[in-house]
């Protein structure tokens, strides 16, 4: 799915709902348990209630992986139930991937490359901590998307995230620039910030909610100049 289509999607249902698919055994309902694959059931009866209005899917693989061989046919079938609505959904595979180039490489034929693994994601979620070539990779399959890792609402984010650099910015809005300066790199910024938003509005945190707003405006001027 490209730009247009996604961004025509979006329109279509006026929705930017993502639904995660991080589907824990331990918590699928009981009725299901007796199913021949309970967690594909439950992917199934999410989807069947919500593609009137979700754009995307996102699994998040670890909820697969974890189970071996059951959980990844359990993710196969889940995909491939999906692809029956490829022109009303974008697929997300939830990985947070990315390594040396030659790793990469393989990390992204693993989601984008049916051939060869069964699975053809529209995008995947990757950490550019590791660069430039770390990141290439996965922009080199057409019609795929790399959704760069920048801010996150969990509390660990304060860690690292929002630590100043020389030029007096934080490290997400220092990802998000550098990122967009990558050759051939096209970015589909999706940001989520109502978890960070409702967190620092119940703490008082004023001074990070204007801060985060600006940088956003600013990133997003810059874009439009360009």
């Amino acid at each position: 799915m490209d730009q247009k289509q996604l961004f025509e999607l979006i329109c279509k249902k006026r929705s930017f709902l993502c639904v995660g698919l991080d589907s824990d055994i331990q918590k699928i309902p009981s009725h299901l348990l007796e199913s021949e694959d309970p967690v594909f059931e439950f992917n199934k009866a999410i989807i069947d209630a919500t593609k009137e209005y979700a754009v995307a899917y996102k699994p998040n693989l670890a909820f697969y992986e974890s189970r071996g061989i059951s959980g990844m046919n359990s993710l196969l079938k889940t995909m491939q139930y999906l692809e029956q609505f490829s022109d009303e959904v974008f697929t997300i595979a939830d990985t947070k991937h990315s390594d040396i180039r030659n790793t990469s490489t393989q990390y992204a034929k693993a989601v984008f490359d049916k051939q060869s693994s069964g699975y053809s994601f529209d995008a995947i979620t990757v950490a550019p901590y590791m660069g430039e070539d770390s990141v290439k990779p996965f922009l080199e399959f057409p019609g795929k998307w790399a959704i760069i890792l920048a801010l996150t609402s969990n509390k660990g984010a304060d860690d690292f995230q929002f630590i100043g650099s020389n030029e007096n910015q934080p490290l997400y809005s220092k990802v998000l620039k550098t990122s967009q300066t990558w050759e051939a790199l096209i970015i589909s910024c999706m940001l989520l910030v109502p978890p960070e938003l409702k967190c620092w509005l119940m703490s008082g945190n004023w001074s990070r909610i204007i801060s985060f707003l600006f940088r956003v405006l600013e990133l997003r001027v810059e874009v439009c100049r360009k």
